[in-house]
């Protein structure tokens, strides 16, 4: 007999599974729960972590994807779905919003309770992605709002913060170019392929119809047509061909002998070349044959067999070439602004690792030695016995003078707001702290250039949707301040995480290999890689058709290399997220408020002279 769970959250996740199954309609299906991204396969699902202390948003967020995903599955087909999908990026986006608002739309009005679930789901996704901040329509995703628009006009509710700022920025425009398409919603609502040629009139209403591609129901062969097609490729040597070719046959005997003849000749010459071939390549010395060109580099040290669909539009940019001087100075400002009331905890911090590190500076000796400078100390010992020989001194090096610090910075949409802020002010003063102990220090951010993709999933529609094409979208590693570069010409571009729309999706498994490159090429002895970051990684382009632990388990190879080579000490620090089970040494914060004081002691805990004091594994902060 299984000894029950202590764990308190462990009846209302069986309790979700079963119920999630029954509203799917899919008994044999399998429900788990992860701290990593929510997917669905056509095995089963992953739903959102609830932890043992089952806070309120944890359990509708978990309600919600759990009730989203449940009802794609029972009202959702995918032989329709692909029939009808057009072939251009933003149409294709299009049309899977407005198919996933038509299955909660439908269950909504078969079930009303999802309707509140589903919209804690929303709620979190639009918070996640800072939708509440955007002010222009060029920011907001027009797929995702004609998602909202198709959601709103079928069930009347009203959406969470976030998602009714992208549908109010939308609204208008859709409704303007596709409100007549949209009129007759109810009446197709609840039949797939019905909606689906309405998806497709809206896409073409919305001045996107060249990505549509061809039309399904145009041309399309009857049953009986159909029926003959089926026989002639089953009996492809039909009688009707067959009497076809004997007439020819007897009616031009010459031309059939002379093709058989020309035939005969044609065997006899390709096998002569044959031949020669054969004779060429043994003529051929020895070293001589020609080399095979080399296999190309892998995309990744640490895993051969992660791929990249493309990287002709990845960049790596320095934070200067991003926005304008004056842009970046009142971005600034504004970071300055925000933090002031932050400033003086976390220069205290500072300033207590600047004493911490300044306390082993002072001057340490080896003595009795045979040379360097005289030990006038012992001066004494030689005046008392003139046969006792001189002895010499020489200072030690500090542990920490030859060594460089990187700051790697998530800086994924989920980071907008106050923990990015906290982030980039936070950064500032160790860069500053640490410049004036003679420690160099790099600051690096990662994202991607756009949402859903960018120009990578354009050019891998217009390739023909290779399968598991790899990662798929456009990085952007940024250069915040340089090792070499001091701390006062990099000061204003710490603001740039202020500005509006840089942050995106986070790929942290390049990133850190990034990083990890950069620091390889210093000349300093000691190095130490410090990692910002608040989630998983996450890039919906690419984890839509590659597995769903992709990037993940990329990440956890490349951490796997770092800490195997040991070039590099590597920690993490978490926001809100466990990346203990990542990394060896990491710690995770619950309150962002905690990252000044956790940055301080970690990296003071690296230069720590006692070596036990530097061993601790991964850890909690409460």
């Amino acid at each position: 007999m299984s000894k029950p769970s202590d764990n308190p959250a462990d009846p209302f996740k069986k309790a979700l599974a079963e119920a999630t199954k029954t509203m799917a309609d899919d008994p044999e299906m399998t429900v788990s729960y992860s701290v990593d991204p929510p997917g669905m396969n056509k095995d089963g699902m992953r739903l959102p972590q609830v932890s043992r202390r089952m806070t309120r948003d944890e359990v509708l967020l978990a309600r919600g994807t759990a009730d989203a995903f449940a009802l794609k599955r029972k009202y959702h087909d995918e032989k329709t779905s692909a029939r009808y999908a057009p072939t251009g990026q933003l149409a294709r986006e299009i049309y899977d919003a407005m198919e996933t608002a038509r299955c909660e739309a439908v269950g909504a009005r078969v079930m009303p309770g999802t309707a509140g679930n589903i919209d804690a789901k929303i709620g979190h996704e639009a918070e996640r992605k800072g939708y509440a901040q955007i002010t222009q329509p060029a920011d907001a995703p027009l797929a995702v709002a004609a998602g909202y628009y198709v959601r709103h006009m079928a069930t009347g509710r009203p959406l969470p913060k976030g998602a009714q700022t992208v549908l109010d920025l939308w609204s208008e425009h859709i409704a303007e170019q596709a409100g007549g398409s949209l009129g007759s919603l109810d009446e197709v609502l609840a039949d797939q392929a019905a909606f689906a040629r309405l998806t497709r009139k809206v896409i073409s209403d919305l001045g996107y119809g060249d990505q549509l591609g061809d039309d399904p129901d145009v041309d399309e062969p009857s049953d009986e047509s159909g029926e003959e097609a089926e026989q002639d490729e089953d009996q492809p040597e039909s009688t009707g061909d067959d009497q076809d070719e004997s007439d020819e046959a007897d009616a031009q005997p010459e031309q059939s002998q002379d093709e058989q003849q020309d035939a005969s000749q044609a065997q006899v010459s390709m096998d002569d070349a044959a031949d020669m071939e054969q004779g060429d390549e043994a003529e051929l010395p020895e070293g001589e044959a020609p080399l095979e060109p080399p296999p190309p580099a892998p995309h990744s040290d640490a895993d051969p067999l992660y791929t990249v669909f493309t990287t002709e539009f990845d960049e790596e940019i320095k934070a200067e070439d991003l926005a304008e001087a004056a842009e970046l100075e009142r971005l600034r400002a504004y970071l300055d602004q925000q933090l002031e009331p932050l400033k003086g905890a976390v220069s205290r911090l500072a300033n207590k690792l600047q004493r911490r590190l300044q306390a082993q500076q002072n001057r340490s000796w080896e003595f009795d030695l045979e040379e360097g400078t005289l030990d006038a100390g012992r001066l004494a010992r030689v005046v008392a016995n003139p046969t006792t020989p001189l002895s010499f001194k020489v200072e030690k090096d500090t542990e920490f003078r030859d060594t460089c610090v990187t700051l790697l910075l998530d800086n994924s949409g989920s980071m907008r707001g106050r923990p990015i802020s906290i982030a980039a002010i936070c950064a500032d003063v160790l860069a500053r702290t640490l410049e004036r102990c003679q420690v160099k220090v790099e600051i690096l951010g990662f994202t991607t250039r756009a949402w859903k993709g960018g120009q990578s999933r354009e050019k891998w529609l217009a390739a023909g949707r290779v399968q598991q094409p790899g990662r798929l979208n456009d990085l952007r590693h940024i250069i915040y301040k340089g090792a070499d570069s001091p701390w006062r010409r990099a000061r204003e571009n710490l603001g740039l995480m202020m500005k509006e729309g840089l942050l995106k999706e986070n790929i942290d498994g390049e990133a850190l290999e990034w990083a990890h490159r950069r620091m390889l090429a210093r000349p300093e002895a000691r190095k130490i890689l410090m990692v910002i970051s608040d989630g998983a990684p996450v890039d919906d382009s690419t984890l839509s058709v590659n597995p769903a632990n992709y990037l993940e388990k990329h990440l956890r190879d490349v951490i796997a290399m770092v800490e195997r080579r040991k070039a590099v000490e590597l920690i993490a620090i978490g926001i809100g997220h466990d990346v203990t089970r990542y990394y060896q040494r990491a710690v995770t914060i619950t309150d962002v408020e905690q990252l000044a004081g956790a940055m301080t002691e970690q990296l003071a805990s690296l230069f720590d002279a006692d070596p036990k004091k530097r061993s601790g594994k991964g850890r909690r902060v409460a």
